[in-house]
């Protein structure tokens, strides 16, 4: 299956907003918009696709910055698993406690679970629940890719000192549901660059030993 699978920094925190689209469905999906709405409209524009389905890792405010205006321009569906609901009806009051503004609040359409397999854009997306960064928080998997929200970085892990976050509960995470996915997966995080699941094995300090 051809996928398209396009990464792009959205909003004043640059969160790694992925652009997914299977098998010519001609629909896409994106992960974490954290703003920009206008530039994601442009790139879907130009690509041809219509935007069927927002799917979230989490619902900190930076990674759902862009959520309420796609919605409006496009109709499409927002998801988000149902851990996050709290930081999404806060998202405002988070945002200003780091002195950023935040829109409309978006609705959540549909909340997923554990081990769910998500069908959108000619796409299956397999939800693997991986709480300790907000209790929300999933990575989704599609083939030898998954997107690890802020979970898990290149080099580091996410932070625990935010709403939801809990550092034992992200380790347990870590260890037992995306350490045993295999060596050979490509990790796309919500910040900074992508990186190998068996590089951070062996070069992560808080995974190696």
């Amino acid at each position: 299956m051809s996928v398209i699978h396009e990464i792009m920094a959205t909003g004043p925190l640059e969160v790694n907003c992925q652009l997914l689209s299977g098998g010519g469905s001609g629909e896409a999906v994106l992960i974490d918009p954290g703003g920009d709405a206008d530039l994601l409209l442009k790139r879907l524009e130009k690509l041809n696709l219509k935007l069927t389905h927002i799917i979230n890792t989490h619902g900190h405010f930076d990674h759902i910055g862009g959520v309420a205006a796609l919605k409006k321009a496009t109709g499409c569906q927002f998801w988000l698993h149902k851990g996050d609901l709290p930081l999404v009806k806060n998202a405002a009051k988070h945002a200003g406690s780091w002195n950023l503004p935040f829109g409309p609040i978006p609705t959540v359409d549909k909340n997923f679970e554990d081990g769910d397999k998500l069908k959108v854009a000619g796409m299956v997306l397999e939800v693997v629940h991986t709480p300790g960064h907000t209790q929300g928080g999933v990575c989704l998997r599609w083939g030898n890719d998954i997107a690890v929200g802020d979970t898990l970085f290149a080099g580091s892990v996410g932070r625990t000192d935010l709403p939801g976050g809990d550092m034992e509960q992200l380790m347990d995470s870590i260890m037992n549901k995306l350490v045993p996915q295999g060596d050979g997966l490509e990790c796309h995080p919500g910040h900074g660059p992508s990186t190998n699941l068996g590089h951070e094995k062996r070069t992560n300090p808080f995974l190696v030993g």
